[in-house]
C-alpha cells in the first residue's frame, strides 16, 4: 500500500502560484493516487493567504474531498515532545510545523514539505518527489 501524505502548505502554495512546476505535477499525481491527506493547520494557513472570498469557497470545497486528520491530546502532548527534544538539541521550529509533524508520526503519514526544518524531526518520513 502506498504511504498516505500530508502536504505542506508550502508546497500547496507552489501548486497554486506554479502550475506548471515538477512540484505541482508531483502533488496533482499523488491527488489522483488519492494519497494526499488535509490536516487543520495547513487548511488554516492556506486560507488565510487567500484575498477573495470567492478563491476561499472554492479552496474549501477543493480541500472537502480530501481525507483530513484531526488533533487529539496525544498527538498534541507528541507536538511538545518534540519540540522539547529539538530545543534540547539547539533547535526550534514553528509550532505550527511541530503540529504537522506530529500528525504525520501519530498515523504513519509521510510529509510533503520544501522546508527543511522538517528534516530535523526525528521519526518523521519524508516524501521525497
Amino acid at each position: 500500500m502506498n504511504t498516505r501524505i500530508i502536504v505542506d502548505t508550502s508546497v500547496w502554495i507552489e501548486f497554486f502560484r506554479k502550475p506548471e512546476s515538477g512540484l505541482t505535477a508531483r502533488l496533482k499525481s499523488l491527488l489522483k493516487e488519492r494519497r494526499v491527506t488535509m490536516v487543520g493547520m495547513v487548511l488554516a494557513e492556506i486560507l488565510q493567504g487567500v484575498k477573495i472570498r470567492k478563491e476561499a469557497t472554492l479552496v474549501r470545497k477543493s480541500f472537502e474531498k480530501l481525507p483530513y486528520l484531526e488533533m487529539t491530546r496525544d498527538i498534541w502532548e507528541k507536538a511538545g515532545e518534540i519540540s522539547a527534544s529539538l530545543r534540547n538539541q539547539g533547535t526550534t521550529i514553528p509550532l505550527s510545523d511541530l503540529i504537522i509533524a506530529a500528525l504525520a508520526i501519530s498515523n504513519d503519514h509521510a510529509i510533503f514539505t520544501i522546508d527543511p526544518h522538517f528534516k530535523k524531526v526525528k521519526g518523521l518520513t519524508l516524501y521525497e518527489p
